[in-house]
């Protein structure tokens, strides 16, 4: 993807929902081929998160990583979803996309396969970016958090760190 196409992105506008939707109805295909089946993950927290492996906030995969270890056990998960869509800042492949995530992050918690987010969002983006009081990804590493009965909390923008005071106390909140 071009930086002219990269720029159009910013003229297509998803159509906002009036009513939350569900998120946890959508399925996902993880970096090993498998399926994700969000409905396993009704009755606790999800931060999902656009991901890439060639961006200046890539290291943002180690704050991702605390936060999975850090709460993990108290029921949140951590997905994280690889796209191409800002400036072709994505490995070619899956499994490069997972060498790289693990060689350099450790990240264990579990990556979709890439995915478009914006430019032709797939269900679960189109989803997410459509809820009430939310919107597309400006640029990798926007994270939102999903509550317990799979609806959008919050947005979180791509320049908010994931160990950002404002995050953890959202997660802390959804946890309870």
């Amino acid at each position: 993807m071009t930086l002219l196409s990269t720029a159009k992105l910013y003229l297509k506008k998803p159509k906002k929902q009036e009513v939350a939707s569900d998120i946890y109805a959508h399925k996902v295909t993880l970096l090993d081929g498998g399926e994700l089946d969000l409905s396993t993950l009704r009755g606790h927290p999800t931060l999902i998160v656009n991901t890439a492996s060639k961006c200046g906030f890539t290291p943002q995969y180690e704050g991702l990583q605390r936060l999975h270890e850090t709460y993990k056990d108290r029921g949140l998960t951590v997905l994280g979803s690889p796209s191409g869509d800002f400036a072709d800042q994505e490995l070619d492949s899956d499994e490069e996309v997972g060498a790289f995530c693990q060689k350099n992050y450790g990240v264990s918690f579990p990556l979709t396969r890439t995915t478009s987010v914006r430019a032709d969002p797939d269900p679960l983006w189109q989803d997410l970016n459509s809820q009430p009081n939310s919107g597309p990804p400006n640029w990798n590493f926007a994270k939102y958090l999903v509550g317990a009965d799979g609806k959008l909390i919050k947005r979180f923008g791509t320049k908010t760190r994931p160990e950002d005071p404002e995050v953890v106390t959202a997660i802390e909140q959804a946890l309870q």
